[in-house]
C-alpha cells in the first residue's frame, strides 16, 4: 500500500518538475545531440548556431575527428546564412560518456543509428541519467516511438522529432507523439522547435515513416522501378525532377501545386477533371478510390491554404519564387 502512494506522489512530483522547468523556452539554453553521424552534427551544428550550449555524446573517441569536420562544414554554411549574436563553436562540448553528456541539460535530440533494439537500450539507460523533466525527441525517420520507449520508465516525455536532411538548412521537424506522450511535452517541443528557426508538423497519428520521409519514399521506388526495368537512367531520372517539379515544389508543395494550376478552379477542377487517371498505371503505387470524402478534403485543405487569394495573385508569386530559386541554382552550379 506504502509502495502505491509513494509511486503515486513520484509520479506527481514528476509531472510538477515537468511543468515548472518547461513554462519558460528561455530555460532551454543546453541541448544534448546524441550520434557522431550527420544527422547529430547537423542539430548539433543548428542548435550552436542559434547560440545555445551544445552538450555531444559519440560512441567512440575514433568519431571525434569525423565529427569535427562535419561540424566545420555546417558551420561554414551557417555562417554566410547569419547565425545568433551569442553563437559560438566553444559552446560545444564532446563527452564518450552517456551519462556526462545527459547531465544538466535542458533538451535532448537523439540521433544514434536507426536499429530498433540500440535505440530501445538507449532509452532505457537515460532513465538513469536524464533528469525526468528533460523532453527526449529522436531523430528516427521512419521507427514508431512508442517502440522505441518500449523498455523506458519515462514514455511520456519522448517524441520524434525527425528533421530533414541537413538539420542545419532544412526548416522541416515532423513530431511525433505515442500513445504515452505528454501532450504538454509535445507543445513545448514545439515551441522550443519554433524558438530555433524549425517548421515543426504534429502528425495526427502514428504512422511509419511519418509525412516526408512516406512522400520521398514512393519518389524513390518508382525511381528505382523505372531504373530496374530499363524505363530511365538515374541522370535522366535526376534532371527530370531538377528540371520539373523540384524548383516548384520549393515554393509550393504538391496540394498547392495541383490548386493553382488548374486555374479558378482549384483543386476541385483538377480531381474532377484528371480523378479518373488515377486508375492508369502511371506508377507503381496504387492510388486510393476518390471518394466524395477524400475530394473534399483536398478540395477545402487548399481553399484553407491559399486564404482567399485569387489564383493569378499565386499563379504570380509562384513563378516569381521560381524564377528566383532558378537564378539561385544556375549562379550556383559548379559548371558556371
Amino acid at each position: 500500500m506504502q509502495l502505491k502512494v509513494w509511486r503515486r506522489l513520484l509520479k506527481k512530483e514528476i509531472q510538477i518538475l515537468k511543468e515548472n522547468s518547461l513554462e519558460s523556452l528561455n530555460k532551454i539554453s543546453t541541448v544534448a545531440s546524441i550520434g557522431g553521424g550527420p544527422i547529430g552534427a547537423g542539430w548539433a551544428a543548428h542548435f550552436l548556431a542559434k547560440g545555445l550550449n551544445v552538450k555531444c555524446y559519440l560512441h567512440s573517441e575514433n568519431e571525434i575527428d569525423d565529427y569535427k569536420s562535419l561540424i566545420k562544414m555546417a558551420w561554414e554554411t551557417l555562417e554566410k546564412l547569419g547565425i545568433d549574436k551569442t553563437a559560438s563553436l566553444e559552446k560545444m562540448q564532446i563527452f564518450t560518456n552517456l551519462k556526462e553528456s545527459l547531465t544538466e541539460v535542458d533538451f535532448v535530440q537523439e540521433s544514434i543509428p536507426e536499429i530498433l533494439n540500440i535505440k530501445q537500450d538507449f532509452y532505457s539507460q537515460i532513465d538513469l541519467f536524464l533528469n525526468p523533466s528533460v523532453i527526449i525527441a529522436s531523430s528516427t525517420s521512419g521507427l514508431l516511438i512508442s517502440d522505441i520507449v518500449k523498455n523506458c520508465n519515462t514514455k511520456d516525455r519522448a517524441i520524434v522529432g525527425h528533421p530533414f536532411n541537413p538539420p542545419y538548412l532544412l526548416p522541416l521537424v515532423e513530431v511525433v507523439a505515442s500513445e504515452y506522450t505528454n501532450k504538454l511535452c509535445v507543445d513545448q517541443a514545439v515551441s522550443f522547435y519554433k524558438a530555433v528557426g524549425k517548421v515543426p508538423i504534429v502528425l495526427k497519428k502514428e504512422i511509419p515513416g511519418f509525412i516526408a520521409t512516406r512522400l520521398q519514399e514512393a519518389l524513390w521506388r518508382e525511381a528505382l522501378h523505372m531504373v530496374a526495368n530499363d524505363e530511365a537512367t538515374p541522370e535522366q531520372i535526376d534532371l527530370a525532377l531538377i528540371n520539373g517539379p523540384a524548383p516548384r515544389m520549393a515554393y509550393q508543395g504538391q496540394c498547392m501545386a495541383f490548386h493553382v494550376a488548374c486555374g479558378e478552379g482549384g483543386m476541385a477542377t483538377n480531381l474532377d477533371q484528371f480523378g479518373p487517371a488515377l486508375q492508369l498505371p502511371w506508377t507503381r503505387l496504387k492510388a486510393p478510390e476518390l471518394t466524395q470524402e477524400l475530394r473534399d478534403k483536398m478540395v477545402n485543405g487548399c481553399k484553407d491554404m491559399s486564404k482567399g487569394k485569387h489564383f493569378l495573385e499565386m499563379a504570380k508569386d509562384r513563378d516569381n519564387a521560381i524564377a528566383a530559386i532558378l537564378s539561385a541554382i544556375k549562379n550556383n552550379h559548379p559548371n558556371n
